[in-house]
């Protein structure tokens, strides 16, 4: 670190930088899944920092600009199949797994032409829970740079098929009515089928609304309709998921949810063992904070959190940093 230091001071002098600033990639704290310390914090890493002239900008909370402080994060080592990790989540989110199964909820890789999808889906995010979405061009960037360790992936409702489950469905309801009606007329036990001649006739109504909602979205959006998109990076210790999108009107179809795991069963082929959700707020105990909704999201699938040490600054310039410091504090003041 010593080394270290000394060549980005005086790299960062030739190019007469008045300061440096740093993210590094370590960990300062191992936390379980609701923010609780599952080890001592490296606080003697900070201080090796500090010894050697950096100054550290404190352990913040909240979404950074430029870096995470806090990441969600699931070990996959213990898993050999898609059902183990699929058992491994919270009881809602295997639940959500399956309807979205169900639901005839499909994922696949965009190509470069279809990325305006991404883009358009960001942006109901965005608009949504009020964050600047990237441009197209952005992405498409991404897209030539990073080539197959990028990939741009959809999810979609296959509402043909969502149709046609509940048009079954509804045959296999209509036949349980007609038994139990016919059971009615002889049993010598008519309250307990009543009850299932009643269940059976709730479960017809529920099918023809499902249908009646299947058709009402067919007319608008089509028979395939694109509706949680994400961006996930490979690298040959972990895939990060990188951002994503969704569109509010599908959310009781649980395609972002289908989403993960698919990516996560895609690392498990190709022996990739860490799976990185990325970016959390690192605020456990407030229901209202902005951050609640994807906190609660990734804690379904039952990770834990890794708390990075944060932003490190190396004054090179000390006269003109200090000038500088003093200004932006007396601006915040």
């Amino acid at each position: 670190m010593t080394a270290l230091t000394e060549g980005l001071r005086e790299a960062a002098e030739r190019v007469h930088a008045i300061s440096l600033t740093c993210w590094p990639n370590q960990v300062y704290c191992v936390r379980d899944s609701q923010g609780k310390a599952m080890a001592e914090p490296n606080d003697e890493m900070v201080r090796e920092y500090e010894r050697l002239g950096w100054k550290h900008a404190g352990f913040t909370r909240g979404y950074d600009a430029l870096m995470n402080r806090w990441n969600y994060v699931k070990d996959l080592r213990e898993f050999s199949n898609a059902g183990e990790l699929l058992a491994s989540y919270a009881k809602n989110t295997r639940r959500n797994v399956k309807i979205a199964r169900n639901s005839g909820v499909e994922v696949r890789r965009l190509n470069r032409s279809e990325l305006n999808v991404f883009h358009d889906i960001c942006e109901l995010s965005s608009e949504r829970q009020h964050f600047a979405n990237r441009s197209l061009d952005y992405f498409e960037r991404v897209y030539d740079a990073f080539g197959d360790k990028a990939e741009f992936m959809v999810a979609e409702v296959h509402l043909d098929r969502y149709l046609q489950s509940w048009e079954e469905k509804l045959a296999k309801f209509s036949k349980d009515v007609e038994r139990w009606e016919r059971s009615l007329e002889h049993t010598k036990y008519p309250d307990d089928v009543r009850k299932k001649l009643d269940t059976a006739q709730k479960n017809v109504e529920s099918a023809r609304r499902r249908i009646e909602d299947a058709n009402e979205r067919i007319a608008r959006d089509g028979e395939v309709v694109p509706v949680a998109v994400g961006l996930f990076m490979w690298h040959e210790r972990e895939l990060v998921y990188f951002s994503s999108g969704s569109d509010d009107r599908y959310a009781k179809f649980y395609a972002p949810t289908a989403l993960q795991h698919e990516m996560m069963s895609r690392c498990l082929e190709r022996g990739v063992t860490r799976y990185n959700f990325y970016g959390i707020s690192g605020v456990f105990d407030d229901p209202e904070d902005d951050g609640r909704g994807v906190l609660e999201f990734k804690q379904g699938f039952n990770g834990y959190v890794e708390e990075l040490s944060g932003e490190f600054t190396l004054p090179v310039s000390k006269l003109r940093y200090g000038v500088s410091d003093l200004a932006h504090k007396l601006l915040r003041h």
